[in-house]
């Protein structure tokens, strides 16, 4: 019998199969899912913000930085190994339209990036990515089998 884990905004939850991650009201906001295929174990983490550079301290699982290092090491005292880590992502969305306004507004787009360059800079390959758009989304991350399934409001359900 699996339990589904909800994982709040600013926040990161790991499990192990057969257990489901849930996130939901990603509009801006990133949702990251690392898996371990063999060993059927993952997390997911709820990212608000590109990067904790500047900031006053606070909640590391809030940046897109901090949050995937926290995740990591969750995992792999899980006994992952890094090597079979690969992962996947969804959220991003510009909500609200600023016409003329300068890129530092386009925080989804600057969220999805960093995610990418953090997934990047630590070798993790990323196999999906679900961002952009103007919808939020509520994602359900299986760690037995890898799948996640994307809901959104007037656009569908897809598993990726």
């Amino acid at each position: 019998m699996s339990v589904v884990i909800s994982v709040g905004m600013a926040d990161f939850k790991t499990a192990k199969s057969p257990d489901l991650l849930l996130t939901a009201g990603l509009g801006s906001c990133i949702g990251i899912c690392i898996h371990d295929p063999f060993l059927k174990v993952g997390g997911m983490a709820h990212i608000m913000l590109p990067t904790a550079s500047g900031s006053l301290g606070g909640n590391p699982a809030k940046y897109a930085d901090t949050a995937l290092e926290l995740l990591l090491k969750e995992i792999a005292e899980m006994g992952a190994n890094r090597t079979r880590l690969r992962a996947k992502i969804a959220g991003g969305a510009q909500m609200f339209s600023f016409p003329g306004k300068p890129p530092i507004l386009k925080i989804g787009d600057r969220n999805a990036e960093a995610v990418q360059q953090e997934l990047k800079k630590r070798g993790i390959p990323l196999l999906v990515t679900d961002v952009g758009g103007s919808f939020g989304r509520t994602i359900h991350f299986d760690v037995g089998t890898g799948e996640l399934r994307i809901r959104t409001i007037n656009h569908g359900e897809k598993v990726v």
